[in-house]
């Protein structure tokens, strides 16, 4: 478990650029009322500008000034919430080109039975392997009737994020197998091989609410959102906003299930289970897809 499976064709661009990514959203994050330059933030990272311009445009397909103008917090909340915009047409309003230019990640899924749930993975054997992403290290794990888990750690976090995902099935048989998981790593962060004629297949390992949320949220095209009131509205119990929150943040397949894409009342860009950095990245990543 302590060596990560090289795909095929390496979707992340070549050096550590997800660190520097991270580094540069938490620095807009922090600062963005004052509209950091791009020679200001290079200086904090002790990068030449036109490098980190490079790194920054490669991995994101923008750049970092259109990326702030995109996903930071002062510019989305007022979008979203004063004037109820979506983030596609968020996207247009700050510059980035329109629907044409986005892909989306064409999923079919199937849940596990009740009993299924119950027995916590019991006679299950999932299939896992760790792989390089746009997003630092991903854990992607299938059964033989499809994927069912995806997380992402740090380098170095391998172990606590493998007990994380362990845990909500602790009666499984876990197998490590890269060859096995190389596939899907491969589908889901290659925006090239999302296709409506070739679906992704996924199961859903969880209660019937929690199921039930996770579908709804494979309802969000890529460049929308959704409120937590608008999931329980969805889902036909508009006074459940809290539990759906709770489900949305026990979503075992991030990304694929977008999860990301889920927003806080006011439209707030609310908690991550791996972390409102990573959230931010895979927002901006979407919206500069080509």
């Amino acid at each position: 478990m302590n060596m990560i499976a090289n795909l095929n064709r390496d979707t992340t661009p070549e050096g550590p650029d997800y660190e520097t990514v991270r580094q540069v959203i938490e620095l807009i994050t922090e600062d963005y009322r004052d509209q950091p330059s791009l020679e200001a933030i290079a200086a904090r990272l002790n990068q030449s500008p036109t490098q980190l311009q490079k790194t920054f445009t490669r991995w994101a397909g923008l750049s970092p000034k259109a990326f702030l103008q995109a996903v930071t917090l002062d510019h989305a909340k007022r979008l979203l919430r004063k004037e109820d915009m979506p983030l596609l047409e968020t996207s247009i309003e700050v510059g980035l080109s329109g629907p044409s230019r986005l892909h989306d990640l064409f999923v079919t899924h199937e849940a596990m039975s009740p009993g299924e749930w119950k027995a916590k993975g019991g006679g299950l054997t999932i299939r896992y392997g760790f792989h390089q992403s746009p997003f630092g290290v991903a854990l992607v794990m299938a059964t033989d009737r499809g994927l069912a888990g995806l997380a992402f750690s740090d380098l170095g976090d391998e172990a606590a994020c493998f007990e994380d995902m362990t845990c909500r099935w602790p009666n499984a048989q876990y197998v490590e197998d890269r060859q096995a998981t190389t596939p899907y790593a491969e589908r889901i962060f290659e925006p090239g091989t999302w296709s409506a004629d070739r679906p992704l297949r996924v199961v859903l390992i969880g209660t019937d609410f929690q199921v039930r949320v996770w579908e709804s949220l494979l309802k969000i095209p890529l460049g929308k959102a959704m409120t937590y009131s608008d999931i329980a509205r969805d889902i036909g119990q508009p006074t459940a906003s809290r539990a759906v929150g709770a489900a949305v943040g026990r979503n075992p397949i991030s990304f694929v299930v977008p999860c990301h894409r889920a927003l806080g009342k006011n439209g707030d860009l609310t908690g991550y289970h791996w972390g409102l950095t990573r959230k931010r990245a895979i927002l901006g990543w979407e919206a500069g897809q080509a």
